[in-house]
């Protein structure tokens, strides 16, 4: 006999799940493919056993997500990442969740199934060209004197809703009407603040040739070796800029190019064909920084300001500097990490010469269009250039700009080792250390930490490098230390929930509309900002695959920058209506306010409760209000520049209109031959009061006889009434008393009474009187009653009934029973 003995191997799910730290992705707006660097991939060192070395599924956290990871391949653990739904680029522009991968067990049950860590992926909304400009007014009004000439009649703006500058931005303007003395100039359409230098995209593909620091939330770092520019597509930026602009870049200029020092070009606008000539550029030339503005024609051709010198170290040392010009002909402001500086050296210039030719901007060289080559490279690093037309930044949004909130720091910098010096530069972007004991030296460097104060820090990677050099006291050669580059990884932080509450609905009279104070819409609006963030339970287990995850919310306290009120419905019409706001109240606030036939805008960076304050004292006015019921409004608040976006709180207001008292036709004044002689009777109103004892008497004859019929007819209720309660409290005092009676009656089924014959007579004689001394008492009661109702009275008919039925009762139970009698 054979014994067979089986071997089944032992599965042990040992290791967990791997996957990367962070994911970038990019989904293209009414898409749902999202293209991930690096791809989604999950390794586990369990491979190639089955169950144990395969990836069953990925997890997504997050509040309201709308994605979803898959699995392609459950052996290489490949996954794609793809949206529930066509994300809308309008609605929101990023989006920021966790991830974790999971293995299948140990067997196809799933049983001991292992989770990864948690890894953070951004996901960025690549916006199309879906909507068409819309001008701001339907219809713009200017009044100009015969014979004088303008430079300008009126301004119109027009905006578009895609969420990008790319499809956003308005190129120019034309005028369609044929025939007609003006013209529009496009230079002058674009507006805001325009992006040179923007991470590639699809819709921004001009940087795609340039190497980058790979950063996609944060402004992306753009590197510059000498012999690469882009230039930057037509229609991104006007080409002349005539009003007050801004200029603003982070800037790190490497080694000067050669022995000569040639121009190294941060941003040029030049001739596109057939001539050399640049309108306005921005370079570096000995380690200087200099500005070129060179004005267009006009009727003075006298000399003006047209390049400025800064001779600045900032400019070749080699490190980051936050540069911003705020360019106001004759006059241009430099700050360097919010720090002023003049000019050394202003030279002035002629203003170009009428041409017809184009322009070309580009940024990191100059364009030659005589030659039509590149020439003048720029040799460093940029980051945020940014160019705002129509108005200068103020100083404070300037330090704003510079002072980033993040840099490095020192932990417990107050009891540092013994002989460990320590120094940062202005913007502790930079920690030197200097020291002779090693041990102390390792010790103070556990102590550098990252500082980022930010409420809500922009997400993205700050990347380090530490360098270290070490000093021999003897000639020996000293030991030569790498340098260690790494990073730091800022999540996205909490997103706030900003809410707007109040009064929504309420009327007004008319006289209060037409006033000059106007009717608040917000008297008491409040703002309040929530954070929810998710937080896993103590002491869960760490191989438990599903997750229990709670949401805890907290009030926070941030600023605003912009509230919009808007109109429901029609637009208002500037003749009758319109919004009024103190001015001196937004002065005190640093804030500026815009009005338009749809709304007004409120702008300027403050805190919540500043909003508030301002948002009371908003008021509606509207001076011709008879054919005005109801009037709706919208408001909505955001801060970071739409970034964070509050609920829409609207309002409904109605309009109470006032009857005005109608007058009565007044016979007496007409003429005498359509008059009908009339006779009135004499009435005697004694207590009465006529409004107006003047008037006709034929009102107040109608009147006093409505008067009487209704005082007549109250007081012949109020009596019958007195007569109904009277009746019903003596027919409850009557059945009291029957009760009673039925009470006392004997219970003689068992009993024999024998009673004295001599008797009979007297007690038959008794209850005969009592009878009849009843039947009078109700005689007389049914004489009261008769005034009141038929019902009352039959009821008393049938309540007599039942007393005789029950004397004749009464008198069958005292008959004798002589049946035992002997006589």
């Amino acid at each position: 006999m054979h014994s067979v003995t089986e071997k089944f191997p032992i599965i042990v799910n040992k290791h967990k799940p791997w996957i990367e730290t962070t994911y970038h992705g990019i989904v293209t707006e009414n898409d749902i493919s999202v293209l991930l660097d690096p791809p989604l991939i999950a390794l586990d060192k369990d491979a190639p056993l089955r169950y144990a070395g395969e990836i069953c599924g990925f997890r997504i956290h997050g509040q309201n997500v709308p994605f979803e990871a898959v699995v392609v391949d459950k052996t290489t653990g490949e996954g794609v990442i793809r949206s529930k739904e066509k994300m809308d680029c309008e609605l929101q522009k990023e989006y920021t969740f966790t991830i974790q991968a999971y293995d299948c067990g140990e067997g196809p049950d799933g049983g001991n199934m292992k989770k990864s860590h948690k890894a953070n992926v951004h996901i960025q909304v690549n916006d199309i060209n879906e909507y068409s400009p819309v001008f701001k007014e339907k219809s713009y009004k200017a009044t100009i004197i015969e014979g004088k000439k303008y430079d300008s009649v009126l301004r119109v703006e027009a905006i578009d809703a895609d969420c990008s500058p790319q499809f956003s931005q308005i190129c120019s303007y034309e005028i369609v009407t044929p025939d007609v003395p003006f013209t529009i100039d496009k230079d002058g359409a674009a507006s805001g603040t325009i992006d040179l230098l923007p991470s590639p995209s699809s819709n921004t593909n001009w940087t795609i040739g340039l190497p980058t620091d790979n950063g996609h939330d944060s402004d992306q770092v753009f590197e510059f070796n000498g012999t690469q520019a882009v230039k930057i597509p037509e229609g991104v930026l006007t080409t002349n800029l005539k009003e007050p602009f801004t200029i603003s870049v982070w800037m790190r200029h490497g080694p000067v190019s050669s022995i000569h020092g040639e121009k190294e070009t941060i941003l040029c606008n030049s001739d596109k064909r057939g001539m050399n000539r640049h309108h306005y550029s921005l370079y570096v030339h000995n380690c200087r920084l200099v500005f070129l503005f060179r004005q267009n024609p006009s009727e003075n051709e006298n000399f003006r300001p047209a390049e400025f010198h800064w001779k600045l170290d900032q400019v070749c040392d080699k490190e980051w500097h936050h540069y911003v010009l705020n360019v106001d002909i004759p006059t241009v402001a430099l700050y360097v990490d919010g720090v002023s500086y003049d000019p050394f050296l202003v030279t002035e210039d002629y203003p170009l010469h009428h041409s017809k030719i184009e322009t070309q901007l580009v940024v990191g060289a100059c364009w030659q269009g005589g030659e039509f080559r590149m020439s003048q490279f720029f040799l460093g690093n940029l980051a945020g250039l940014m160019i705002r037309t129509g108005k200068i930044e103020s100083k404070k949004v300037i330090d704003c700009l510079y002072t980033c909130k993040e840099g490095l720091d020192l932990l417990d910098s107050e009891n540092l080792y013994k002989g460990v010096m320590v120094h940062f530069n202005p913007t502790q972007s930079m920690l030197s250390m200097e020291g002779d004991d090693i041990e102390n030296f390792d010790k103070s460097m556990q102590h550098v930490s990252y500082l980022n104060s930010r409420q809500f820090p922009t997400p993205g990677i700050r990347r380090l490098k530490i360098t270290t050099t070490v000093k021999c006291f003897n000639e020996e050669t000293c030991i030569t230390v790498p340098d260690v580059e790494g990073y730091v990884m800022v999540l996205q932080p909490d997103e706030p929930k900003i809410s707007l509450s109040g009064i929504d609905h309420f009327a007004r009279a008319a006289s209060e509309f037409e006033s000059n104070e106007g009717v608040p819409l917000f008297p008491e609006l409040k703002i309040v900002s929530t954070i929810t963030r998710e937080v896993e339970p103590e002491g869960e287990d760490e191989d438990e695959p599903t997750v229990q995850e709670s949401m805890v919310s907290e009030e926070i306290m941030h600023n605003l920058d912009t509230c919009e009120v808007s109109v429901v419905g029609d637009e208002l019409n500037s003749e009758q209506e319109s919004f009024e706001v103190d001015p001196s109240q937004l002065r005190q606030r640093s804030m500026e306010m815009s009005n338009s036939s749809t709304g007004m805008t409120i702008t300027g960076v403050d805190t919540m409760s500043s909003y508030e304050e301002m948002l009371h004292l908003i008021r509606y006015r509207n001076w011709n209000s008879e054919s005005l019921f109801e009037r709706k409004f919208k408001l909505v608040c955001s801060e970071l520049n739409g970034r964070y976006a509050s609920n829409e709180f609207k309002v409904e207001v109605n309009v109470i209109h006032t009857a005005n008292p109608v007058e009565h036709p007044n016979h007496v004044l007409a003429q005498p031959e359509f008059v009908r002689p009339v006779q009135h009777a004499s009435v005697d109103l004694s207590g009465h009061n006529l409004a107006s004892p003047h008037s006709s008497s034929v009102v107040p004859s109608a009147a006093t006889v409505v008067i009487v019929v209704c005082v007549s007819f109250l007081v012949f209720m109020i009596i019958l009434g007195v007569f109904r309660i009277r009746a019903a409290h003596q027919r409850t005092m009557r059945d009291q008393e029957n009760g009673k009676e039925n009470e006392m009656d004997w219970d003689d089924s068992a009993l024999t009474i024998t009673v004295n014959p001599m008797e009979t007579y007297e007690d038959q004689h008794s209850s005969e009187e009592e009878e009849e001394e009843e039947e009078e008492e109700s005689e007389e009661g049914d004489e009261e009653d008769d005034i009141t109702s038929a019902e009352s009275e039959s009821s008393e008919e049938e309540e007599g009934e039942q007393e005789d039925q029950q004397n004749v009762n009464r008198q069958q139970q005292l008959e004798w029973d002589d049946s035992t009698l002997t006589y």
